[in-house]
């Protein structure tokens, strides 16, 4: 621990990456009702349309941006979607992306569910 550092999170985070996603074309969508409460694993999702909604890709986090599911653990690995695939899904989702080379998918996760993570975020809506 001598040589960790203190850095801002979007040192190590990309925020909200930006993701291409055709209007129209059929993906996995994600629902905030289909995550679980502290669960890692998304257990479902439908396909339908792209009309809009945040995107994503296998390994980013999904994290709830409203506070009672923010609160209730509503944070998610995407772990759906084929090699090259993009996902989409609530609005209400803020996505977390490790940075290539400074941190990594599973950090990433872990982090978004520790209380002091939880607890900033919360305190900042």
């Amino acid at each position: 621990m001598d040589r960790w550092k203190l850095v801002k999170a979007a040192e190590i985070i990309d925020f909200n990456p930006h993701e291409s996603i055709q209007k129209g074309a059929l993906a996995k969508k994600v629902a905030m009702e289909r995550l679980h409460p502290f669960t890692r694993d998304i257990p479902s999702y439908e396909i339908e349309s792209f009309n809009g909604g945040s995107k994503f890709r296998n390994g980013d986090t999904l994290m709830a941006r409203i506070t009672p599911c923010l609160e209730n653990g509503k944070t998610a690995q995407v772990n759906i979607l084929d090699a090259n695939e993009v996902g989409f899904g609530s609005t209400e989702f803020i996505v977390l992306r490790g940075i290539t080379g400074i941190s990594d998918r599973n950090f990433i996760y872990y982090l978004a569910m520790s209380p002091i993570f939880l607890n900033s975020a919360n305190y900042r809506h």
